[in-house]
């Protein structure tokens, strides 16, 4: 793509063509004066006199055209360089008025959700750590920007069965920030991940229509979040996803709230939660709660939680796997307070990497 300030440089090449092939028919093709030839010795010392003044009066022309040239070089020159300033000039502001959108709308967000404590800044990824204490429960909210959408993975053991920590999953790949995920069976033993899940662009153990209040949730190869329910494999394909997880229930779509399963209002009513969301501009944010256990007398409802993703402007949501579950790493620290008194192996994790 030709931008404004390489067709205005083209435009001056082009106009500077001529006289710069003047110069050179001037200094390098012109003529040699062979005396010889051009004043026999046999003409009279007036008709010398006369060649050689003629002569001298074209080389005077001459040397005044490569003046007027030179001069005419050098006033275009300043032109080109005084019209390539005010074009980067204007690239410049109208690069800076195209990007005033998106920076209003982040102090939108971001002033709804205070004064972060902690921040992690890199060419890849910005990520935001804010309290959250609104007086029925304390948590995390983590915004997270993904300038590549590949700073965000999803952790799976490639051993079936076998789990492991946030904390663990997150030193394993080098990654600067990570939370649990999707939701998981037990069984003979070992911990697998729950229904539909994908891993680098393909099925785990195949897709899984979507049954009762499950849902996938993960990233696409676009580097946005998608998610919902899912009763064929094409539409799910359709969307593209690289990675992802299933739990329950779907929190936020299309900035309303859902209706959530009477189920899920009390098994457990309140509970340390993990969610994801994002924002219209495809912004991340995920909420961590604290609670001390998992009977239901500690933590949010998913009610509460709702709520206060609506306030914060969150247009889809989705809960990920809570209680003893729920982890916040970042910068090789525990952020929460795990409701276990330690954290616990899960099978899948979503990992951020600076």
């Amino acid at each position: 793509m030709i931008t404004p300030v390489k067709k205005v440089n083209r435009f001056f090449m082009l106009a500077l063509a001529p006289f710069i092939g003047l110069i050179f028919c001037l200094l390098l093709l012109r003529p040699e004066l062979d005396t010889g030839t051009l004043l026999p010795s046999n003409l009279p010392e007036e008709h010398v006199t006369a060649q050689t003044q003629a002569i001298s009066k074209e080389l005077a022309g001459a040397k005044e055209a490569a003046i007027q040239t030179s001069s005419s070089i050098k006033r275009t020159t300043q032109l080109y360089n005084q019209t390539t300033s005010t074009m980067s000039t204007i690239v410049q502001k109208a690069s800076v008025q195209a990007s005033r959108p998106e920076t209003i709308y982040n102090k939108r967000i971001t002033s709804k959700l205070g004064v972060p404590f902690e921040r992690v800044d890199s060419d890849r990824i910005t990520i935001e750590m804010y309290r959250v204490n609104p007086g029925t429960y304390t948590g995390y909210a983590m915004k997270v920007k993904l300038k590549d959408h590949s700073a965000m993975q999803m952790a799976l053991n490639s051993e079936p069965g076998r789990s492991e920590t946030t904390m663990q999953a997150v030193k394993r790949s080098g990654a600067i920030a990570g939370i649990n995920a999707g939701g998981f069976a037990d069984s003979g033993g070992k911990r697998y991940p729950l229904s539909t899940t994908v891993m680098n662009g393909k099925y785990v153990n195949g897709f899984q229509a979507s049954f009762k209040d499950l849902f996938f949730v993960g990233l696409n190869d676009a580097g946005k979040l998608v998610g919902g329910k899912f009763f064929d494999q094409g539409s799910l394909d359709r969307l593209r996803p690289q990675f992802g997880a299933t739990f329950v229930p779907v929190l936020m779509k299309n900035g309303q709230k859902t209706i959530i399963p009477d189920k899920w209002k009390v098994s457990p009513k309140r509970a340390p939660r993990t969610v994801i969301g994002n924002y219209k501009d495809d912004q991340l944010l995920i909420i961590v709660v604290d609670g001390y256990n998992e009977n239901g007398s500690s933590g949010a409802t998913l009610e509460e939680m709702q709520g206060r993703l609506a306030k914060l402007g969150v247009i889809d949501a989705y809960n990920l796997d809570g209680g003893g579950s729920s982890s916040l790493i970042l910068n090789n620290r525990v952020i929460n307070k795990p409701s276990d008194g330690n954290l616990r192996p899960v099978p899948t994790h979503f990992l951020f990497y600076k």
